[in-house]
């Protein structure tokens, strides 16, 4: 598998709405960039932020995250506190094709503010909004932009189908909107 170049990414997203909305060339100007790159495409954050409040809870449990461990805010950028996380999401929504899977790195214009973008793979045939944990290793508080560029997206193709994607499976964050905390499936 290789990357697969801009060319092939407008095609996706204009004739398949990979991305949605979809910016087909890198907006700079005045923001931390976002948009499509030569072998990748630089994805925003929106402007709905999920904080921690560190005072309801003493640990951070997978398979009990409950939401009243986070304040959700409407705002322009969010200031991450000091060995902080903030949880967000993607402005654009993303359908997977199934023979595809992508890896995304957090942009190096924030990386060099102490700032760290955790995000797993999309797997073949997943769609929704990218819920984003964002991680502030600076000893003082890191600002962090909405509506702007966070983390490159980049798509490996492969030259057959997946047995079973995600769609197959079911996948518990399948179609996602909006930010979506961590979630363990219980037998019915």
């Amino acid at each position: 598998m290789a990357p697969k170049p801009d060319s092939w990414i407008h095609r996706m997203a204009l004739e398949h709405g990979m991305i949605e909305p979809f910016a087909d060339r890198q907006v700079r100007e005045g923001v931390i960039s976002y948009g499509l790159s030569a072998y990748g495409y630089d994805m925003r954050i929106s402007d709905e932020f999920h904080a921690l409040n560190p005072g309801q809870c003493d640990l951070l449990d997978p398979k009990n995250m409950r939401e009243d461990f986070f304040t959700t805010l409407h705002a322009p950028h969010y200031d991450i506190p000091p060995n902080g996380i903030v949880i967000c999401r993607s402005v654009e929504y993303f359908r997977i094709p199934r023979n595809v899977i992508t890896i995304t790195q957090g942009k190096s214009t924030y990386a060099r503010c102490g700032v760290v973008v955790n995000i797993t793979p999309f797997e073949p045939e997943w769609e929704g909004h990218v819920t984003i944990s964002v991680s502030n290793t600076a000893p003082v508080p890191a600002r962090i932009y909405a509506n702007e560029g966070l983390a490159q997206v980049v798509f490996l193709e492969s030259d057959e189908d997946c047995e079973i994607s995600y769609a197959d499976k079911k996948g518990k964050y399948q179609a996602s909107k909006g930010v979506t905390h961590a979630k363990v499936e219980t037998s019915q």
